[in-house]
Formats: structure tokens, C-alpha cells, sequence
């Protein structure tokens, strides 16, 4: 008999094991201690694990609250296949649904929370046939200010987010700046005159001496209106013939 019992317990281990043979239970999971300043909002996360599959419509959580001082406990919350926020009692129109029952999340929002509400928060999920298991607890504590660390972080925050504002403001304007300049510049090389070579005679006339610029005259014949071809006089044979022509005159004169 021990042998035969000792046997079929090596083969449930074995089973257990290899995960064919499953233990029903709920797991329920929460983040513990939670502290939130008077008059703010605050989440308390509560998640699950359960053997069975999540039927949406038979899936039950439920909130309670536990005081500081002695005095019964009371219900925050219930969920089932809808959320049922509390109608009285200090949570009224103090309490919303942050969760999700097909990602196995059963998170609910204070709001406004208030330094009555420190105590003992417990969530519990039943997910038939897990019925059975582990609740989860949230010790809650309203404070007046919030803690050093929470300072600190959130002054880590804002300055990180200022930072990185700053930063793509600056690179924003940077590149502004460069294409605005490379415009310029390519504008100013379009704009820009050519340069024209110029002869060097040109700016230099006293080398130019051996160049002699013709005067081209157009005669307009009166009688036919033909154009006569252009003749060059040279300015020194027209002033050695004028000397000429009077003595001419001088010498009729004379005779």
C-alpha cells in the first residue's frame, strides 16, 4: 500500500509539474502602501490572476474600506458586469472605475480624497469557479503637503519637460536661421553682376594712340534719294587743304 501510494503521489507531482494538472485560486495583487495629498485624486491599482478564463459576465470585484479608528467596515465599490459606484456614505461621488476585467485589472480613482479616508482599502475578485484566495490591501494615508520625494520628483519632472522644450526650440530656430542664410546666399549669387573684361586701352588711352577712330558720314543724295557710300577724311589733310584754297583765292586776286 505505501508503495502503491507512494507511487500515485510521484504521478500528481509529475502532473503538477508538467502544468496538466491545475490548482484553482485567486491571486489578487495590489501596490501597498499609498500615500496622495488632501483634496487631489489618486489610483489604487489592484490586479488578478485567476486559473479560470475571464467570463466578463460572472467576474465579481468588490472595494471595502477598513478606518484608522475602531468602526465597521464599509463598501467603496462593486463591479459586476457594470460598475456600481456607491450611492451614500462618505465615498459618494467620490469614487470612478479605472479598470479593466479582460486585462485582468480592477483599479479604482478616489477623488478629492480627504484625511477621512486614511484606513485600510481591500479589494476582492471572484472569477467563477475561482471563488477562492488571496484579497489584496492598500494602506492609504491623506497627508497635508506632499513629501520631500515627491517634491523632488515632480520638480525632476517639470524641469526635464521645460528642458525639452527648450532644446527643440533652439534647434527649431538653429535650422531657421541656416536656411534663411542659404536662401541669402542663393539669392545674392543670382543677383550678383557679371564682371565684364574690359580692354586695357580703355582704361589706359595713352596706350591706345596707335588706334584711330574714322568718322563714317552718311551723304543723302537731294536728287535721287540714294544713300552715297560713307568717305573718310583724315582731320590733318582737311586742315592742309583749307591754307590752300585761299591762296588760291589770293592768287585770282592778284591776276
Amino acid at each position: 500500500m505505501c508503495v502503491k501510494g507512494l507511487c500515485w503521489l510521484t504521478v500528481l507531482s509529475g502532473l503538477a509539474a508538467s502544468g496538466v494538472l491545475q490548482v484553482s485560486g485567486m491571486h489578487v495583487y495590489t501596490s501597498g502602501d499609498v500615500e496622495a495629498v488632501n483634496g487631489t485624486d489618486v489610483r489604487l491599482k489592484c490586479t488578478f490572476q485567476s486559473s479560470a478564463s475571464i467570463n466578463p459576465n460572472s467576474i465579481v470585484i468588490s472595494w471595502s474600506f477598513r478606518p484608522l479608528k475602531p468602526g465597521r467596515e464599509q463598501s467603496v465599490f462593486h463591479y459586476q458586469q457594470k460598475p456600481y459606484p456607491p450611492l451614500e456614505g462618505i465615498f459618494r461621488k467620490h469614487v470612478s472605475w479605472a479598470g479593466d476585467v479582460m486585462g485582468r485589472d480592477a483599479s479604482i480613482i478616489l477623488q478629492q480624497v480627504k484625511f477621512t479616508y486614511n484606513g485600510t482599502y481591500i479589494c476582492q475578485v471572484k472569477n467563477p469557479p475561482d471563488v477562492h484566495g488571496t484579497v489584496g490591501e492598500i494602506k492609504f494615508r491623506v497627508v497635508a503637503t506632499a513629501s520631500f520625494s515627491e517634491l523632488l520628483l515632480l520638480a525632476l519632472a517639470i524641469g526635464g519637460g521645460i528642458a525639452a522644450v527648450v532644446i527643440l526650440l533652439i534647434i527649431f530656430v538653429s535650422c531657421r536661421r541656416c536656411k534663411k542664410k542659404s536662401l541669402r546666399q542663393l539669392e545674392g549669387n543670382e543677383e550678383a553682376p557679371r564682371k565684364v573684361r574690359k580692354d586695357p586701352t580703355v582704361c589706359h588711352p595713352g596706350r591706345a594712340i596707335h588706334l584711330y577712330l574714322s568718322e563714317t558720314s552718311m551723304e543723302i543724295d537731294s536728287s535721287d534719294g540714294m544713300i552715297s557710300e560713307a568717305s573718310t577724311k583724315d582731320p590733318s589733310s582737311s586742315e592742309s587743304e583749307g591754307p590752300s584754297s585761299d591762296e588760291e583765292e589770293d592768287d585770282d586776286d592778284s591776276d
